[in-house]
């Protein structure tokens, strides 16, 4: 690890900000669904041994009552030991009475339920409370997803080469591609060299040669080649106006198409957004087609200081949001409640059908990220300000709330498997069945986490 101090200051300071967020981040997440569990014990009337933040050695640990509350060395992680899981422990009638493992099979399933019970909850309270501030929420179905061209940079390598707004780009190189991030990973990983994309338009499929243009980012302070083909996610429309934002006292509405700032023809979302963020406190000229008529409205982006590579930087807002066949607007708090719930199964939906895409080889295992990934984006969530932080922490709490429940022993749905077997035989299964189950559950688990941390590593050398 010695080549860490031969990084220079600026690089040093932005990973150890990614690594402060991401035992942030993950800390909230697993405190929830620990929660769960301790709770559902409390309630049922087991009695809980630990309830421990991290695992590993410990750090710090206090005595309350019957529980002993830690915090362990290793934040990627967290427990709550019941009393009566070693059956040498009960011994008496009380004893039995506040064993898990005597418990009904009522009780057992809703104390191993609460865990990822409550990652949804902590989800549904998030996307209640944004909603209820009238802010839109962004829902996505696989649709959403897909390669589909929505927009087009003009003169970009992609329209030169005659793709069109509306193709469906499903191969690239011949490999079968489903989701938008996987084209754009292959692009991004071409180098510069022509690729081949096979495309969906109407009954027919084309296939078109691209070479992707070469453009300059910057990362960590440092200049960065990276390659594009001009496809992008969105189209400049605007879904939803903030109440008492620039643009609403400028007069843009829902459903308009801007067409150009400052006389510049806008095609595509970012680059609306790129002009406004460029430009805090000065007046733009916006030509937006409402209704098949032209509108020449002004706005003045308020300005909004952010955080970039760790230096402040002042970026302009006019409180607009993008495009979305998706999109969730409350107008009050009774409704964001209901809407809450939309919100979440919305996205526990997405989560759980992209586990079964990936099992069924539909779109690729490369999208798995593991501890490195979740670190990337807490830290970049970060520095765009708390709403897209705690946005992401509600995201990542469904995604751990839908994996706990994968019939996988050793996790939360690996115990409701054996309780569910319990039923149909009505008894519960032998020792030496729970201990191989759970050592072919570990090598699973094992297999997936190094999987995981296997697709940040190649993702951390391509870039």
């Amino acid at each position: 690890m010695m080549f860490a101090f031969t990084w220079p200051p600026d690089a040093i300071w932005v990973v150890s900000q990614k690594v402060f967020w991401f035992v942030i981040v993950l800390g909230v997440l697993i405190s929830f669904h620990e929660l769960g569990h301790f709770l559902a014990a409390r309630w049922v009337g087991v009695k809980v041994l630990k309830f421990s933040l991290g695992f590993g050695p410990k750090l710090a640990s206090r005595q309350v009552g019957d529980t002993e509350y830690l915090v362990s060395a290793v934040p990627l992680g967290g427990y709550v030991k019941l009393f009566g899981e070693d059956e040498d422990e009960v011994r008496t009638a009380e004893d039995k009475r506040r064993s898990f493992t005597h418990q009904r099979l009522p009780g057992k399933v809703f104390i191993v339920a609460a865990g990822p019970g409550f990652n949804f909850l902590l989800a549904y309270l998030i996307f209640t409370g944004w909603l209820a501030t009238g802010a839109p929420l962004f829902v996505p179905t696989f649709k959403d997803l897909t390669p589909d061209v929505e927009a087009l940079r003009p003169g970009s390598p992609a329209e030169l080469a005659g793709i069109q707004v509306g193709d469906r780009i499903i191969r690239i190189n011949e490999r079968d591609i489903s989701t938008r991030s996987e084209l754009l990973d292959a692009i991004a990983k071409s180098n510069g060299r022509q690729v081949t994309l096979d495309v969906r338009r109407g009954d027919q499929i084309k296939t078109v040669l691209v070479t992707p243009a070469q453009i300059t980012l910057q990362d960590a302070g440092k200049d960065v080649t990276a390659y594009h083909i001009g496809i992008e996610e969105t189209a400049p429309v605007i879904t939803a106006v903030m109440s008492g934002s620039p643009a609403m006292a400028a007069g843009f509405q829902d459903g308009d198409r801007v067409v150009s700032i400052e006389g510049q023809a806008i095609a595509t979302w970012s680059q609306m957004t790129g002009f406004v963020k460029e430009s805090p406190n000065r007046p733009l000229r916006f030509e937006v087609k409402r209704d098949g008529r032209l509108l020449t409205l002004t706005v003045t982006p308020a300005a909004e200081k952010i955080v970039v590579d760790g230096k402040p930087v002042e970026v302009g807002k006019i409180g607009i949001s993008g495009p979305g066949r998706s999109i969730i607007r409350s107008s009050n708090p009774l409704l964001a409640a209901f809407h809450g719930l939309q919100a979440t199964w919305g996205w526990t939906e997405l989560t759980a059908v992209g586990i079964y895409k990936m099992l069924t080889g539909e779109i690729s295992s490369k999208n798995i990220g593991g501890p490195l990934t979740i670190a990337s984006i807490s830290g970049e969530a970060a520095t765009q300000g708390a709403s897209s932080l705690i946005f992401l922490i509600a995201i990542l709490s469904i995604n751990l709330g839908v994996l706990n429940l994968l019939p996988i022993p050793i996790l939360d749905g690996g115990h409701l498997l054996f309780f569910a077997i319990e039923t149909v035989l009505r008894k519960p299964l032998g020792d030496r069945q729970r201990e191989i189950a759970q050592q072919v559950g570990l090598l699973l688990l094992v297999g997936i986490m190094v999987f995981a941390f296997w697709n940040d590593i190649e993702r951390l050398i391509s870039h």
